[in-house]
């Protein structure tokens, strides 16, 4: 399976996904909510069109979309994603994310291209952060060769590639690499983006839950380097 620059994906023969999908799109279809949809497009900036499911909605229906299906292999993962990305709703996309959140434990390193891929095709923080933090994040976990490539993720051109590789280790707790998050915040500390502010901000809160000592010290030497966002966020819940 190969995810192309242009945007293209060889998408894997999988009967599973076929089902799924055949399901998804029926079940999700015919419970479309056309003026709910507008809310939450707008509430989206505009990133792409909505069927009007609330989260609570479209879970309910998920789980009756999957009821009986048998549990997926990698190549029935990655059909099932890129299947969903290449419909326009939004939903979708959060139905395939959910699903690789769930099923993450059965992707191999080889994974890793499909979610560069997902990460940054209609990136938004709605399907970028558990992605990071829950897919990739499992991934590099899972083989901590791929440390790599995150070290090449954190200095890409792609923002939503940039804020993957901050938050990739978020739920890493007493596990993370403390040295390679410091450095991570340290080599984007001076981006102009709101999103990698704030994302830089979110990974040393959390981290802190872990270590707050470890995160005061650190920014008690290296604040200056920081927006006021990313320095206010990370010490939002431990204080200066």
């Amino acid at each position: 399976m190969s995810v192309t620059d242009a945007g293209t994906s060889d998408v894997p023969h999988s009967r599973l996904a076929d089902t799924v999908l055949a399901r998804l799109t029926a079940t999700y279809a015919a419970a479309a909510d056309p003026e709910r949809a507008v809310a939450m497009r707008a509430y989206m900036k505009d990133a792409a069109p909505f069927l009007g499911l609330a989260t609570p909605v479209r879970r309910a229906l998920s789980r009756t979309v999957l009821w009986g299906t048998a549990h997926p292999d990698e190549a029935a993962c990655t059909a099932i994603a890129l299947r969903c990305w290449q419909l326009p709703a939004r939903e979708y996309h959060y139905f395939a994310v959910d699903y690789l959140r769930r099923h993450a434990r059965v992707c191999s390193s080889g994974f890793l291209p499909v979610a560069r891929y997902l990460v940054g095709t209609v990136p938004w923080w709605d399907t970028v952060d558990p992605l990071a933090a829950h897919v990739v994040g499992a991934l590099v976990a899972a083989d901590p060769e791929l440390t790599s490539d995150m070290d090449s993720w954190i200095a890409d051109d792609d923002l939503w590639v940039v804020r993957t590789a901050l938050l990739h280790q978020l739920s890493y707790r007493q596990h993370t690499d403390t040295e390679r998050l410091f450095a991570y915040c340290l080599l984007q500390s001076g981006h102009p983006d709101f999103f990698i502010r704030k994302a830089i901000g979110w990974c040393l809160r959390e981290y802190a839950k872990t270590d707050p000592q470890a995160v005061r010290t650190f920014l008690a030497r290296e604040r200056g380097r920081f927006a006021p966002l990313s320095v206010r966020e990370a010490l939002k819940n431990i204080g200066a």
